[in-house]
């Protein structure tokens, strides 16, 4: 899919992540692992109008197996599926790919591994290349927040992808 094709992509964005969860994965081959996520975002970010490029943000704490994989890895794959697989996020956001073979566990198929995971069964996904990668400034983020997510664990790593292809079936 071209740049410009890209840009054509309309969503509601503020559902997107929310209401449907999706799964983040990174690695490539046989040597993957993907988790369950709900927080991320799309927008442009890096150029001038109109040449911005089209990212897309996740986040994901240092001590879950897939950050290993973000750190190491060019690209990852941000995979949406149909409501009748949501069930999939039980194994995915559930346990770990230390010890379980996930896609043993839900069933899913592997459909392409060339430029990131790709999951047959994703009616949605967003091949990303890694850009960027920080870890919140725990001292910048509001007290309410630190206190509700923060005060015992670790704070999350934003990686930010340029969205290189979306495929929609």
């Amino acid at each position: 899919m071209d740049l410009s094709e890209i840009k054509k992509f309309n969503t509601d964005i503020f559902s997107l992540f929310d209401d449907r969860w999706a799964v983040l994965t990174a690695g490539s081959g046989d040597h993957f692992n993907g988790m369950t996520i709900s927080w991320g975002s799309l927008g442009t970010l890096w150029g001038l109008p109109p040449r911005g490029k089209p990212v897309a943000t996740v986040y994901v704490r240092p001590d879950r197996f897939t950050f290993d994989f973000l750190e190491n890895s060019e690209a990852f794959t941000i995979s949406f599926f149909p409501d009748s697989l949501r069930k999939i996020h039980n194994v995915f956001g559930r346990k770990s790919g230390r010890d379980t073979d996930k896609l043993a566990e839900t069933g899913l198929h592997i459909q392409d591994s060339s430029r990131g995971i790709v999951y047959a069964e994703a009616d949605l996904t967003f091949v990303c290349r890694k850009l960027y990668a920080s870890k919140f400034n725990i001292n910048a983020v509001p007290e309410e927040i630190r206190e509700a997510f923060y005060s015992s664990n670790e704070p999350h790593f934003i990686f930010i992808g340029e969205v290189q292809d979306i495929i929609r079936k």
